[in-house]
């Protein structure tokens, strides 16, 4: 995406199929969604399958989506086939889904191809029945066709995307190396109105200190909303050039995890914010990588650094790091290189995260995280393989105590899991029937 010239407003016109009209709403702030909401009666449970492509479990040739009832998730007896019953989403290579709280609506970014940065939504009437609706928006000029997006936590009001173009190297005049930079979007949806609401785009310098030696932001992720619903904590994926070569640096010794800080609802004011306790990234990859707990906290989890395994880090209600709290994922569980590809925040200090290790040849697990004590232990009664791969994991649903999550190696037949949340009681849920090469990567 090339670098915009034209003058960016916080609120606008938005050239859509429909001419839509962007808004600002005096109520942006409100964060109205609980932490862990009260069960949905009759609530949707919408299992995703990715689709080979070229590779088994590269999830590259399409998304299909089946629902059921929460009862016949629950249920062993059940069999779920996503790709011969399924619906494919719209989306060229993984679709990134969100749902609502109800489970009665997916939310949809097409991903790349010719509709690349589309959204949409799909009304969920149960099996393959999805209403995909009439009115849709395309963000792609602001963020690219391939945008990072996650819905708000504030009653599916709102939905970010992120985008940073390919960084470019800056030389000062005497042609020697300055920095490298690309221009980042920040850009807010109206998931109930189908809308633009508001986007910005800026440059987001490092220190000059941090800069000159060739580090920048490669990819922001993951956009959280803070417990005031003015702040947005935007995770960052960090790369760092090489100022005599201008090569991107395969290993380097990595500065401490960082996030980007923005005003909200007017996405202003970008701000750096540096963890000294870890040094992975911050973006997560498919999924949500932070949570606002009950205690008012967001809890965020680093990946890419293979040194030290994954960490949670904790962002105070004042936005900023507190590295006195160190939750290392290693020595929770007693491994080494440890990484969570996708987590969920539960409720009341409990999280769930699916992970793999040294050692594991990129099998994945699931564990059981207490943010409050800064344990975690492997979670028992769910069928492990050496197959199972997390590495594209997106969706959990939390429905009260309880957790849902999609189980199947690549390839390979696997079950839904329920787990009590409050207990930590697993009970195995409906089977889904595989394909070779696929693979399930959530629920919504």
């Amino acid at each position: 995406m090339k670098k915009s010239t034209f003058k960016l407003l916080a609120c606008g016109l938005v050239f859509t199929t429909f001419a839509l009209t962007t808004a600002c709403s005096s109520d942006d702030n409100n964060n109205e969604e609980p932490v862990n909401p009260e069960p949905v009666a009759n609530r949707w449970i919408t299992v995703a399958g990715a689709l080979m492509q070229t590779d088994p479990g590269d999830g590259n040739g399409g998304t299909k989506v089946y629902s059921v009832s929460t009862e016949d998730a629950k249920n062993p007896n059940i069999s779920i086939n996503v790709y011969d019953n399924g619906e494919p989403v719209q989306s060229t290579r993984t679709a990134r889904l969100q749902s609502s709280v109800d489970g009665n609506t997916l939310f949809n970014i097409t991903y790349t191809g010719a509709n690349g940065g589309e959204f949409m939504t799909y009304k969920v009437n149960g099996a393959n029945k999805f209403t995909e609706s009439a009115t849709k928006v395309s963000i792609a000029q602001y963020a690219g066709t391939s945008p990072r997006w996650t819905k708000l936590f504030d009653g599916d009001k709102t939905g970010v995307a992120v985008n940073v173009t390919a960084p470019v190297i800056v030389s000062n005049e005497d042609k020697t190396y300055k920095y490298t930079r690309g221009s980042a979007t920040v850009l807010s949806l109206d998931l109930q109105n189908t809308l633009i609401k508001a986007y910005k785009q800026y440059e987001i310098p490092l220190s000059p200190a941090e800069e000159a030696l060739g580090h920048h932001i490669f990819r922001l992720d993951a956009p959280t909303l803070n417990k005031a619903g003015n702040k947005l904590i935007i995770g960052t994926w960090m790369r760092k050039t090489n100022p005599v070569t201008g090569a991107n640096e395969s290993a380097f010794e990595r500065l401490g995890s960082k996030s980007v800080v923005v005003d909200y609802p007017s996405l202003e004011n970008p701000q750096v914010i540096t963890s000294t306790v870890a040094f992975g990234d911050t973006s997560g990859y498919r999924s949500f990588n932070s949570f606002v707990a009950n205690d008012g906290n967001i809890y965020q989890a680093t990946q890419r650094d293979a040194a030290k395994g994954s960490y949670i880090l904790k962002i105070t209600e004042s936005n900023q790091y507190d590295n006195s709290y160190v939750f290392s994922l290693d020595t929770a569980l007693g491994v080494k290189g440890s990484y969570i590809d996708a987590w969920r925040y539960a409720g009341n200090g409990i999280a769930y995260a699916v992970y793999t290790h040294d050692g594991a040849e990129g099998q994945g697990f699931v564990a059981r995280i207490d943010l409050n004590a800064k344990t975690a232990k492997l979670v028992d009664g769910i069928t492990y393989d050496a197959a199972l791969d997390f590495g594209q994991y997106q969706g959990f649903v939390v429905d009260g105590n309880q957790l849902y999550i999609a189980v199947t190696p690549v390839g390979k037949d696997g079950n839904i899991y329920v787990i009590d949340v409050t207990t930590g009681a697993v009970t195995k849920g409906a089977k889904l029937i595989n394909k070779p090469g696929n693979h399930y990567i959530g629920v919504f």
